[in-house]
């Protein structure tokens, strides 16, 4: 197939025929970003149509792939190489899971990459089709049935994507179709034959098209499937084996251990005076693998009610706050996360008083909005009103015995462990808070146990506890390598055994500081992602109820406490931020000066700045481009000719044939056609023509010498030689 216009066309139909595989996926699926794959298949089409060497066309694909993953998972510069080492340890890790057939753990980065490598496998099948077998029904086929079944099955409307389909589809078949007529007859063509065959294919395409769209058309026979296909809740359905899995929040922990793979997938964002903690839920009954529920105590309730779950004793000085709450579009569950001290859901989205209410199991503390016949409703957004307990020292110390007034059933059920924990776990635990009198210290000497004892937090090589391991005792004698679910339960169940009652904690942590809701406000913006998924551990003490600890290393949930000293001083103890995150500040607003600075300095430290910032992007967007001009200058043999004919075939003057000969002239030089030092027009028209077995370089030659000579020609030469001229021209394209 000859790289001409009409190939051109090929490929830009067959490019549109490959974007409607692409259309809804944006729609039905949580990918984003669908431009980079947009350009990747343009850059793909057109190395293609260019026919550059494999090696080329290999770097320019795998150059553009790392730099939209760069794009959409790093924050690094592009030039750091420690976010490129970090995606290749992501890709390791997801090859092992691929072997293991853990599909739904795979991390974003990882099918990114595995995406771009479908969409260039199917640009190069199309290119297949289009130059060796010159036939494309089948994908033109499996397009259509692909774009009505998702029409028919999913919320995707599929009227203007049929139409396009049909067009570029019928197009394609009709002009591949002369191509092969043309290869097995073995005859030349013009582009008199192809306007012959064109202008017809046209004329039916269009009114076959205008028919179909005009005609009545019958009703539907069937229903429509897709409400009952999307009338029950989403849930995502968490594995109860132990392994690989990807970071986030699920419902079973039955199973814990191994290691995850990391996701930023957006949960949601809230808006507040400070960064929180969240809580989904809480689990009582340690099993020796994982957690479970031990029951459930369902209560309903309505926005604006006081959250009937355990609260702060009404002797504990709190602070109120409020928080709103946006939640991600992924978001497929119906669960409500809030801060410990949650008092009142004071509005929420979708809003319905009649309809929608929420559900709390007393047991776990779990939050669920429901319908009032129990049918699950996915939020959207949320105001949540909540304290902030400030405890005082001397409460938290006061409990140093089993409280007579505290229930025995509850102590019980929150003491609890199995009956084959390995002794040793409690033996360690005595030995760390020996000497220690109150249960708050001996919580504090536990949390603090695992920073100072050579611990590390690690998610990837993490162990699996095997069928006679204990999860708790493997994790504290035998690897002491692990992540929050780790540290969590094992402090939880080591107080227990020394007779503190403890539950596990399972949320998210405050997430990351986005920025500050409007100048001049005390009001902040954090986005949670999956990466914030976290556990943690609440102690109960009888005169204050439940008190958060954060054993997990890194982490930090700290508690705001009154130490009372003899003067009755008070020194309040803030939160603090995990070590790693950098807690947002205002920008101290400075005074304004009458000194004026020159336009042209401002745009000079805006420019130093820029590059600063930019660096890494400004040399890779020079180095891309760097790239394009060297590849363009360096193949320009094989497009200059198509512009050439292009631009010349708008021009109607008879005096052009002297601008259009020179530029033949060059290209036939360039196509290696070398003219010899003082050899005559004429004699390198004949070398011409014998070289392509031709009259049209002598036929030319006659027209340029005689406007050359007389400074005219008879009106229409250049539209007589000109169809000549292309011929020439295009035969030099390599």
């Amino acid at each position: 197939m000859k790289r001409d216009i009409q190939s051109f066309l090929l490929y830009v139909l067959s490019f549109f025929l490959l974007w409607e595989w692409l259309r809804p996926i944006k729609q039905l699926t949580n990918t984003s970003n669908m431009g980079f794959f947009i350009v990747f298949l343009m850059l793909s089409f057109t190395a293609s149509f260019l026919t550059i060497k494999v090696i080329w066309k290999l770097l320019l694909m795998l150059t553009f792939i790392l730099f939209s993953i760069h794009q959409l998972h790093y924050k690094e510069g592009l030039l750091n190489l420690s976010w490129f080492l970090s995606f290749i340890r992501d890709c390791t890790d997801n090859i092992r899971l691929l072997l293991s057939r853990q599909w739904y753990d795979l991390s974003n980065e990882f099918r990114t990459l595995l995406f771009f490598l479908l969409l260039a496998l199917m640009v190069y099948l199309i290119n297949y089709w289009l130059l060796r077998r010159q036939r494309i029904f089948i994908f033109f086929f499996m397009t259509l049935v692909f774009i009505t079944v998702l029409d028919t099955f999913t919320a995707y409307s599929a009227k203007t994507a049929i139409i396009r389909t049909v067009v570029a589809g019928f197009a394609v078949m009709g002009m591949l179709t002369f191509y092969r007529i043309i290869q097995k007859e073995k005859v030349e063509y013009d582009a008199v034959s192809i306007r012959k065959w064109m202008i017809p294919l046209s004329v039916m395409i269009v009114v076959s098209v205008s028919v179909g769209i005009a005609a009545p058309k019958a009703a539907p026979i069937w229903p429509d499937p897709v409400p009952y296909l999307t009338a029950k809740n989403d849930k995502p359905v968490s594995s109860s084996k132990a392994g690989p899995h990807r970071i986030g929040y699920s419902t079973d922990d039955r199973a814990l251990g191994g290691p995850f793979v990391g996701d930023d997938q957006a949960v949601f964002a809230y808006e507040g005076n400070g960064e929180n903690y969240w809580k989904m839920e809480t689990k009582d009954m340690y099993t020796g693998k994982g957690w479970l529920a031990s029951g459930s105590t369902f209560s309903s309730f309505n926005k604006g009610d006081l959250v009937p779950i355990y609260s702060i004793p009404a002797e504990v000085e709190r602070i109120k706050e409020t928080a709103r709450v946006i939640l991600n579009g992924s978001y497929k569950f119906n669960n409500i996360m809030y801060p410990a001290g949650v008092t009142k859901i004071l509005s929420i989205q979708p809003s319905n008083q009649d309809t929608n209410q929420f559900l709390v199991d007393g047991n776990n503390e779990k939050i669920s909005f429901v319908t009032n016949d129990q049918q699950p409703v996915v939020p959207q957004t949320f105001r949540v009103e909540f304290d902030i307990p400030k405890y005082k020292i001397s409460e938290l110390l006061k409990t140093t015995v089993f409280p007579a007034e505290m229930n025995r059933a509850f102590y019980e059920k929150y003491t609890m462990l199995p009956t084959n924990l390995p002794p040793r776990v409690k033996e360690l635990t005595e030995e760390i808070t020996k000497g220690k009198t109150n249960w708050y210290d001996k919580a504090k000497a536990v949390e603090q146990y695992f920073g100072n004892s050579g611990y590390l937090y690690d998610q990837k090589k993490v162990a699996v506890p095997g069928e006679k391991d204990d999860y708790v005792d493997q994790f504290l004698f035998e690897t002491k390598r692990g992540y929050c679910d780790n540290f969590s339960t094992s402090m939880a169940v080591m107080l227990r055994t020394i007779g503190i009652p403890t539950r596990w904690v399972k949320g998210y942590t405050g997430g990351e500081f986005q920025s500050y809701k409007d100048e001049g406000s005390s009001k902040l913006f954090y986005e949670v992602t999956n990466n914030n998924a976290h556990s943690w551990v609440e102690v109960f003490l009888p005169n204050l109820g439940w008190v958060p600890f954060e054993p997990t290393i890194g982490f930090s949930n700290e508690l705001t406490i009154n130490y009372d000293s003899k003067d009755n001083a008070m020194v309040n103890s803030q939160p603090l931020t995990p070590p790693s995150v950098k807690k947002p500040e205002k920008e101290e607003k400075k005074p304004k000066t009458t000194k004026k600075v020159s336009n042209s300095s401002n745009g000079i430290k805006t420019v130093v700045n820029e590059v600063k910032l930019h660096g890494g992007r400004i040399v890779f967007v020079i180095l891309l481009l760097a790239g394009a001009a060297v590849s363009l200058y360096r193949w320009r043999g094989r497009w200059a000719p198509y512009l050439i004919v292009f631009f010349y075939r708008f021009k109607k003057k008879d005096e052009n044939i002297s601008s259009a000969y020179l530029l033949l002239l060059i290209q036939l030089d360039r196509y290696g056609l070398k003219r010899k030092k003082n050899q005559t027009l004429r004699s390198y028209a004949r070398y011409i023509d014998t070289f392509f077995a031709t009259r049209e370089m002598t036929r030319i030659t006659a027209c340029y010498e005689q406007y050359l000579y007389h400074q005219s020609l008879p009106k229409g030469t250049w539209n007589e030689t000109r169809e000549l001229w292309e011929n020439l021209i295009k035969k030099t394209i390599a």
